[in-house]
């Protein structure tokens, strides 16, 4: 046991090491993609010394930034949720389709139809108060399993929302971290 868990902690330093390291091609497109010159909006106001009171209470996006890939964590994939919790209160297709990308692949491929398609009706399904709870829902961190560094469930036990979701309303979810993000698999 102590053999596969040593493996299993080496294998994770490789890759985050290998996800973090800034090689000479990284360095040339960061460089490409900074103007050389401070723009005019630069030189008409100087930044402050002291971050605002917001700057320091907002939560971060759960979108990863540009080429930064998301957090690889129990903590990554709880955003992630939340974020498809939140545009599936929104009714924002966009993002649900986006996160489940995965699942509604695997769905389409036996015949549910297109992502757009399957949650325009997944959408009429869920009340406008379980919407409305679920715009403002989180996750239990304590309610979650992790399977691997790569892999993680999320009972629908696991959401905090002031309307109740069964498994016949929500779901349980598990998510993956594929391309350098926590989609929904299944």
């Amino acid at each position: 046991m102590k053999a596969r868990t040593m493996v299993s902690v080496a294998v994770s330093a490789c890759v985050a090491l290998v996800a973090c390291a800034c090689g000479p091609e990284n360095s040339e497109e960061d460089t490409d993609a900074k103007p050389s010159q401070p723009s005019p909006s630069m030189d008409a106001e100087e930044p402050s010394a002291t971050p605002s009171v917001s700057a320091r209470t907002e939560k971060p996006s759960a979108e990863p930034t540009g080429d930064q890939p998301a957090p690889r964590t129990k903590e990554g994939a709880i955003q992630r949720y939340e974020q498809y919790l939140h545009a599936l209160g929104r009714e924002d297709i966009d993002t649900v389709c986006e996160v489940a990308g995965p699942a509604a692949k695997k769905a389409q491929d036996q015949g549910s139809g297109p992502c757009t398609s399957t949650y325009s009706v997944v959408f009429q399904m869920i009340s406008p108060a379980q919407k409305k709870a679920l715009q403002t829902a989180t996750v239990d961190p304590q309610r979650i399993a992790v399977r691997t560094p790569y892999k993680i469930e999320m009972p629908v036990e696991a959401v905090r929302a002031s309307a109740t979701f069964s498994e016949s309303d929500l779901g349980s979810c598990t998510l993956e971290y594929l391309k350098n993000d926590w989609y929904i698999t299944d």
